[in-house]
């Protein structure tokens, strides 16, 4: 007997995933062209991070933060296709808000500024394209990201300092006598200095980075996640300061035989390695599952576009590609009209009242300012006094070749003769009223030779002793088309009877503006 059986809708095999909806696939399709777009146009900012991950260990890590990001987002694609894409046009202000930043950073030379807006762009793409609830269940995995901007380095002074500090309280706790200077620690059987590798930096941005990922898989619960990523900031930062005592003692209690050299470093490695594992071990002890016990159903795969939802997002795509686009044009117009040809020449410092100078440097120690388009070495002397003055000029500025930088410093931390034992600030008698500047004492340690130096700021008329507000003149100069001349001035003294130094400097700062001014607007104005 053969019965009619009616025409059934044909199903998917049993243990299929259907296939992606219309509404994913133009969503998928639209981030994937706007990351293009937007590293296309910030090609210059990706070399320079992918540059500073290449040359620096402790941003190497960055390699691997899109590989993380990219796995995490597979690892959670069930949950994140069960949302329905939405584009959010509105979003493309925040957009325009990212692209004004990292145009302020490329005009101030702030490398980590232009950094964080590029990744602050590329996150922005989600929810511009596929809307808040794809957003809510990708965000981890985008924040994660932000692990790829090179910085944190402006907390090495704090670092160096406070390794030192807990060292110089341990060794005296353990009955060994220390005498301190800056940086530098003097013990009966040797001297020690906390130099940047002794900072700890790269212990706390490891251990920060694998953190913050170890909590977000194995706890479900916000308290325990942010415990554990505020433990491994803590954690390392202990650990340094344990590392550093304990290197000291082995040095100091084998004679200088062991904890020097080589294997200072690979105890300190082993050591934080092993702090590390017992850090994780103990975390273990709390884990959670974080992921829900079944996955939910694949909504996103079956429901269909929203009414109007491809013309929306097709329109802000048009839009980003606009609005990505405009700060780096408007980047390159300044820049190609700041540019200027031609060698630069620091103009002619007039005679200063009082004062006989000479292009002699009276002393060993130079500033250490790096690719200035010139600079200028005098030595001024009056009576009994005697000042050296330093003017390193800057144009054309860019992230190579930049005035406030951290490589442009009175004293480099690996120099082996000279060290800055101390820095503060000082407000001064000037040209048109006080002046603040910062201080720093200069020791050599090898003749015990002591120099007061004073340093500030000049971008374009403008005068300053901080790095911030210094970044922000040279931003502005350029957003105004007025260039972005800018030169460090340095003044210095040796440091004699109490008061003697800050005496000569501030006579000599007082009597010398009027040509140190004249001199470095002639400079700017020659073309």
């Amino acid at each position: 007997m053969v019965e009619n059986v009616p025409d059934m809708p044909l199903r998917a095999e049993e243990g299929r995933q259907p296939g992606l909806s219309r509404a994913w696939r133009h969503g998928l399709f639209a981030v994937a062209l706007s990351i293009i777009w937007v590293l296309a146009w910030h090609w210059n900012t990706v070399g320079a991070m992918v540059a500073i991950w290449w040359r620096s260990e402790t941003f190497a890590h960055g390699f691997l933060v899109p590989v993380i990001s990219a796995w995490l987002v597979w690892r959670d694609r069930a949950r994140v296709l069960a949302q329905t894409p939405r584009a959010m046009p509105w979003m493309l202000l925040l957009q325009l808000a990212a692209g004004l930043a990292w145009l302020l950073g490329e005009l101030g030379t702030v490398n980590s500024l232009s950094q964080l807006a590029l990744v602050t762009m590329i996150v922005l793409l989600v929810p511009l394209l596929l809307g808040l609830q794809v957003t809510r269940a990708l965000l981890f995995p985008l924040l994660f990201l932000f692990f790829a901007v090179p910085m944190g380095e402006f907390l090495l002074p704090t670092l160096m300092s406070s390794t030192a500090d807990f060292t110089v309280s341990a060794l005296r706790l353990t009955g060994i006598p220390v005498f301190r200077e800056g940086q530098h620690l003097v013990i009966p059987s040797g001297h020690w200095s906390v130099v940047e590798a002794c900072s700890g930096i790269r212990y706390l941005i490891a251990s920060v980075m694998v953190g913050t990922l170890y909590a977000y898989l194995s706890y479900r619960s916000l308290v325990r996640r942010l415990v554990f990523v505020a433990v491994s900031a803590v954690v390392p930062l202990v650990a340094n300061w344990m590392r550093a005592y304990l290197i000291v003692m082995l040095g100091h209690l084998s004679d200088n035989r062991l904890a020097t050299g080589v294997d200072h470093i690979i105890y300190g490695w082993l050591f934080f390695g092993i702090v590390m594992a017992l850090m994780f071990w103990v975390g273990s002890l709390w884990h959670e599952d974080p992921r829900d016990a079944v996955d939910p159903p694949h909504r996103g795969l079956s429901v269909p576009v929203p009414a109007g939802g491809a013309l929306r997002m097709g329109g802000a795509l048009v839009a980003l590609f606009v609005v990505a686009t405009v700060p780096v044009l408007w980047q390159q117009a300044i820049q190609g009209q700041a540019l200027r040809s031609g060698p630069t020449r620091v103009a002619p410092l007039a005679q200063v009242p009082g004062w006989t100078s000479s292009e002699n440097w009276a002393t060993s120690w130079k500033p250490r300012f790096q690719l200035a388009s010139d600079e200028v070495f005098r030595t001024y002397r009056r009576g009994g006094q005697e000042v050296g003055l330093y003017l390193g000029y800057y144009e054309n500025q860019n992230s190579e070749r930049k005035l406030v930088s951290s490589e442009n410093v009175l004293v480099a931390t690996a120099d082996k003769v000279w060290s800055r034992v101390s820095r503060g600030e000082s407000t001064v008698p000037y040209v048109d009223g006080p002046l603040k500047v910062s201080t720093g004492d200069l020791l050599n340690m090898g003749v015990d030779e002591r120099l007061l130096a004073w340093q500030w700021y000049w971008i374009g008329g403008h005068l300053t002793s901080s790095e911030v507000m210094g970044k922000a003149y040279v931003a502005l100069m350029r957003l105004l088309g007025k260039g972005d001349d800018a030169a460090a001035v340095i003044v210095y003294a040796r440091q004699g009877k109490p008061g003697e130094a800050e005496m000569a400097l501030s006579s000599f700062v007082k009597d010398a503006g009027p040509a140190i001014e004249q001199a470095l607007e002639m400079t700017r104005k020659r073309q």
